[in-house]
Formats: structure tokens, C-alpha cells, sequence
């Protein structure tokens, strides 16, 4: 496959914590593969000379995305509740043991 356009410039600036845990965060939210991703894309808003309505039009991205993982997650306590049900736990009965482990990772990621 070939590039169209090759990225061979790189830039560099320092971040505090926070600020980087934050871009970390949208890229979550507005579904960025990558901290560089995302500024990328944010970089070309502000090349094009962004309006109000282009950043309103990224909100708005960022705010479909938001919801997405909110349906998700939903979903997953959905699942969740059916679980309980079938098992015939009451949720207000149930000790942290009984409580499904939607996230668990297995013990041995290679």
C-alpha cells in the first residue's frame, strides 16, 4: 500500500501530566487510535481556519462518541442484570463474589 502523503516532519512539545492525561481521555471519547491522532486531526482543523461551526461540528463528534461508550456500557450492565437474574441472585443479596466481572482480563496476556 502505498502513502499518499508521507508524514516525515515530527514536532515536539512537553505536556504536564494532566494535560496529557486529558488528550488520553478524548482519544477515548472521540475514538483516536492515538494521542498523535487526534492532534493530528486537531491540527488540521486549525490549518483550515476553523469557525464556530467546525468546532462545533468536533464537539459534536465528541459527543456521539461519548455516547456510544455510554450505550456500551450500558449494554454491559444490561448483560449483567440478566446474569443475576438467571442465577437467581438478587442483586441486594449478592456478596462481591457473586457480582459478574465484566472487565476481567486474563491472568496471562502474552
Amino acid at each position: 500500500m502505498t502513502v499518499q502523503n508521507p508524514r516525515s516532519r515530527m514536532i515536539s512539545i512537553r505536556l504536564s501530566e494532566g494535560e496529557y492525561l486529558s488528550l488520553k481521555q478524548l482519544c477515548l471519547v472521540t475514538g483516536a487510535r492515538s494521542v498523535s491522532e487526534l492532534t493530528r486531526d486537531a491540527m488540521r482543523i486549525v490549518l483550515k481556519g476553523a469557525t464556530g461551526d467546525d468546532v462545533l461540528g468536533l464537539r459534536m463528534e465528541e459527543f456521539r462518541a461519548l455516547l456510544k461508550s455510554l450505550d456500551r456500557k450500558i449494554d454491559e450492565l444490561a448483560a449483567g442484570i440478566k446474569t443475576f437474574k438467571a442465577g437467581g441472585i438478587v442483586a441486594s443479596e449478592c456478596t462481591a463474589e457473586d457480582k459478574p466481572r465484566v472487565h476481567d482480563e486474563p491472568d496471562d496476556v502474552y
